[in-house]
C-alpha cells in the first residue's frame, strides 16, 4: 500500500525555481494561464493544492503583450472607489499606456484561486515593461 507524499514547507522552499518569460508578441490570456500555473505549482509532481508549491516568475517585456480579435478596442477594466459615483472604467490602450505591467499582473491575479494563498503567490511574480530587470543574476548560466 502506498502513502501519500506531501513535502513539508522547509522543502517546498527549497525546490522553489525562476522561471523567466520574454512577453513580446506573446498573447495575454495563453501567458497568463502559464505563469498561473508556475505560481501555483501544478506543474510539479508534488502539487497540493492546499499547500504553496509554486516558483518565482520574472516577466520582461510587459508592454510588448498583444491581445487578438477585437479585445484592444473593447476590453475595460473596472474599478470603484466604494463612494456614489467612484466607478471607474479604464480601456486596455490606456491602461497599457499607462502601466502595462497592471494588464498581466491583473490576468494572472484573476487566474489564481480566491484563497489566502494567492497573495504569497503573487509576490512571487515580478512584471518589467523593458528588457532591464532587477533579477539577471539568478538567469547567468
Amino acid at each position: 500500500m502506498s502513502k501519500t507524499y506531501l513535502p513539508s514547507v522547509q522543502e517546498a522552499e527549497a525546490d522553489r525555481k525562476w522561471h523567466h518569460v520574454d512577453a513580446a508578441g506573446k498573447t495575454l490570456g495563453r501567458l497568463s494561464t502559464q505563469l498561473a500555473v508556475w505560481l501555483m505549482g501544478k506543474h510539479k509532481r508534488t502539487y497540493t493544492p492546499n499547500m504553496d508549491l509554486g516558483d518565482f516568475v520574472v516577466v520582461t517585456n510587459a508592454g510588448k503583450i498583444k491581445v487578438t480579435g477585437n479585445k484592444a478596442e473593447d476590453k475595460v477594466y473596472f474599478s470603484h472607489s466604494g463612494y456614489a459615483k467612484g466607478a471607474k472604467e479604464t480601456p486596455f490602450k490606456r491602461q497599457m499606456e499607462k502601466d502595462a505591467s497592471k494588464v498581466i499582473e491583473t490576468a494572472v491575479y484573476r487566474m489564481l484561486d480566491n484563497n489566502k494563498l494567492r497573495a504569497k503567490r503573487m509576490k512571487r511574480l515580478r512584471i518589467f515593461n523593458g528588457e532591464e530587470h532587477a533579477f539577471a543574476d539568478r538567469f547567468k548560466k
